[in-house]
């Protein structure tokens, strides 16, 4: 890491992965050197070639090479090509090392100016948006940063939503989304250490952390897992996720996405890390506890006692969207004598009335419920929202009315359907609907009895589980005594 908080690329140029054979620029012919970027890039129409003449006394032939589309070309054209095209040489001013010394003192608005004299770091150059200046009679080229393109604009996060607090989301462009974490911590200790994962696409990853407030060891153990990552191509964070996790067969996750810039700030001053890769407007926190999932951002907007009230109420929702229907079943089918007596008469002329047994009727309206929840998230959004609800309501009502369900099943499948909803996070409300069904079988085959024993099952496979590191149910099971306050900081539930 560099004193200014820079990314450092020593741990990234370690690792086999991110080091490409390294092949000096050896010719000093310009045609030379535009024949072979032409070879390489298959001629491609998005690499723009322009050549042109630098100099009036001692005429330079040079060339500018860059991809359209993700250059700002207004740059290129006002503040690059302007200045190239007015420069003056003097007799003696012939190699790239003179051009640059003159470059650098009139080309003020250009931000970085980068002397590369390899292959590797010319093509890497090129496709992170830079503009490549090759002089005729030099081995060497000249970066010229002129990011840009079309980006989206930052907008309110689609998934993370909430009623009080910051409107902005991430984006896809990993330049941007550090912009808006650095917005809100000011601080020279936020440290950005940046690296290139995937052979084929290198993808910018960036880990970002608070040097004094998180813990070195789970600093190092994220970098030496991501420098184990050995993949063609990484197009999302999910694909980092998967590979960086303790616990590869587990329905629980371990890792928090999210796509909300104030929550990576809360979890930054907790001693968190965040994992951001281009690209993506999903960012990973790592580690996590099961509590985090059922925290959000804005609990600490409000009053401590509200907050507490609230998380504790979106844990009681996911209880009810993992055992809802199994409870349902394991009660009418076994344990009668617990159902107060009006509702037993009730429920029973119900069950009389169907075909099917209280575990069918539950597998088979789960299994339209989330048939509609696919449908409903894969159709355009003009008509998605109207199918899913014609869809539930009349086939809610239709199969009432055809007596192939009761109307009791329909309500504990709708009950549980809206806990699901109202998990805050993706990932563990899918765990919760993954469990749902073994806890249903459980219960048609055992009662409570079977549900218990897999409850009991889940829970220690939970208390197993870990978070580089970081017990997953603390500070519940085991409750732990943090050696430090950073330590202390990731356990925080108030």
């Amino acid at each position: 890491m560099t004193k200014d908080g820079n990314a450092s690329s020593k741990s990234a140029g370690s690792n086999p992965q991110w080091t490409v054979p390294s092949i000096p620029i050896d010719s000093t012919e310009l045609r030379v050197n535009l024949e072979q970027i032409r070879q390489k890039t298959g001629n491609s129409g998005d690499i723009i070639i322009r050549e042109f003449t630098i100099g009036s006394e001692k005429a330079l032939q040079a060339a500018i090479i860059y991809v359209d589309g993700i250059v700002n070309n207004t740059t290129i054209n006002q503040f690059v090509m302007e200045v190239l095209l007015n420069v003056v040489l003097s007799s003696e001013q012939r190699t790239l090392k003179d051009l640059v010394q003159v470059i650098t003192d009139k080309i003020v608005p250009i931000g970085g100016l980068k002397t590369l004299v390899q292959w590797d770091e010319l093509y890497d150059a090129l496709l992170l948006g830079q503009t490549i200046l090759l002089i005729d009679g030099s081995d060497e080229a000249l970066a010229i940063a002129t990011s840009g393109g079309e980006v989206r604009s930052i907008e309110e996060p689609g998934t993370d939503n909430s009623i009080r607090g910051s409107r902005e989301g991430f984006v896809e462009s990993l330049t941007t989304n550090i912009s808006m974490v650095r917005r809100r911590i000011r601080n020279p200790n936020l440290w950005l250490e940046s690296m290139t994962l995937g052979q084929v696409t290198h993808t910018r990853i960036g880990i970002m952390y608070i040097k004094g407030i998180a813990d070195d060891s789970i600093v190092e153990e994220a970098k030496r897992r991501l420098g184990k990552i050995k993949l063609d191509g990484i197009l999302e964070s999910g694909y980092i996720e998967k590979m960086i996790e303790d616990q590869k067969f587990t329905p629980f996750p371990t890792i928090l996405p999210t796509e909300r810039p104030d929550t990576v700030a809360a979890n930054l001053l907790e001693g968190k890390i965040a994992i951001m890769v281009d690209g993506t407007p999903f960012m990973l926190i790592i580690p996590d506890v099961f509590n985090q999932f059922f925290q959000i951002t804005e609990d600490s907007y409000h009053r401590y006692d509200i907050s507490i009230a609230l998380r504790l109420l979106r844990i009681i929702m996911f209880i009810i969207s993992m055992i809802g229907p199994s409870f349902y079943i394991a009660a009418t089918t076994f344990h009668q004598e617990m159902i107060p007596t009006q509702l037993v008469i009730s429920l029973v002329s119900q069950l009389e009335a169907t075909p099917f047994t209280a575990f069918v009727e539950a597998l088979l309206m789960e299994i339209i419920f989330e048939i509609l929840r696919e449908a409903g998230v894969r159709m355009p959004k003009a008509i998605g929202s109207a199918v899913s609800i014609v869809g539930a309501l009349v086939i809610g009502q239709a199969a009432v009315q055809a007596g192939l369900v009761s109307t009791a099943m329909v309500i504990v499948v709708s009950l549980t359907a809206i806990s699901s909803l109202a998990t805050p996070v993706f990932s563990i409300a899918v765990s919760a609907r993954l469990l749902r069904f073994l806890l249903m079988i459980s219960a048609a085959t055992f009662g409570f009895f079977g549900m218990i024993l897999t409850l009991i099952m889940i829970i220690a496979h939970m208390c197993s589980l870990r978070s580089f590191g970081i017990p997953y149910m603390s500070p519940y099971s085991p409750v732990m005594h943090a050696k430090n306050d950073q330590v202390q900081a990731l356990f925080q539930f108030g």
